[in-house]
């Protein structure tokens, strides 16, 4: 699944500019478009579903056409968890202190 950045990027290296850097710009290219289409499709699919019914679908539409679907559920599933549990810890700052609390939580796996 492509991450997109603020700056419009995705994982072939943040920005178009890095491309050039890639072993092979164009397959990443095509992977980030790829995921990006699967992603897309994902979220038509569990349109409709909210919460933790809504994340759960999400997870098994992209996980769907992956070579061990099982596998990359469970990443998923520990994403997420991951993720609220960050939000929990973090739910009561704003601003600054909020990114600080983010990085900070991010940063122990």
């Amino acid at each position: 699944m492509a991450r997109h950045h603020r700056d419009g990027g995705d994982h072939c290296g943040g920005d178009h500019r890095a491309l050039a850097q890639q072993r092979d710009p164009k397959a990443c290219e095509e992977r980030a478009a790829k995921a990006k289409g699967m992603h897309r499709d994902a979220r038509a699919a569990c349109e409709g579903k909210m919460g933790a019914e809504h994340q759960d679908c999400m997870v098994k539409q992209i996980c769907a056409e992956s070579k061990d679907a099982a596998k990359c559920e469970a990443a998923g599933k520990e994403r997420l968890a991951r993720r609220e549990k960050i939000r929990e810890a973090c739910k009561d700052k704003r601003g600054e202190e909020l990114k600080a609390c983010i990085r900070e939580h991010r940063s122990q796996k």
